[in-house]
């Protein structure tokens, strides 16, 4: 059995059409306030991370139309987009999932927001998830 590459939940992304009212929703029914906002232009989204001890929930909308947040909420309408794990390596947990013959959407890490380095792992791969990896 290999090595055990994910460390904990990073964060669990769902798909908005209204970010605002996203953000207004969960402060009002559950009190979650936004820890971190950010438009990461290269995936055509704004996002807004809501603290959850030491997780998050990421709310995304997207910034344009070619963005692969507006072609999901298109095709699926809201709802839970991914779920992204941290990782001590990402690089690594790339190789791992290559290596047990894993479809990667991405070929090597890149900048993901808040600093962090990601990776997207195919959905046909995960039993259905889309997966990102996650290194701070």
């Amino acid at each position: 059995m290999p090595e055990l590459i994910l460390t904990e939940i990073d964060h669990v992304a769902i798909a908005v059409n209204d970010l605002d009212a996203a953000i207004g929703w969960y402060a009002e029914t559950f009190g979650a306030t936004v820890d971190h906002r950010e438009t990461v232009e290269s995936d055509g989204v704004e996002e807004a991370l809501l603290k959850v001890a030491d997780s998050y929930v990421q709310l995304l909308t997207p910034t344009n139309d070619t963005s692969p947040v507006a072609k999901y909420l298109a095709n699926k309408g809201e709802g839970l987009h991914h779920i992204g794990y941290r990782v001590d390596d990402c690089a690594a947990a790339l190789e791992a999932v290559k290596a047990s013959g894993g479809r990667v959407i991405d070929e090597a890490p890149r900048p993901g927001s808040r600093g962090t380095t990601v990776a997207f792992v195919h959905p046909k791969t995960s039993f259905g998830t889309l997966i990102e990896l996650v290194q701070e």
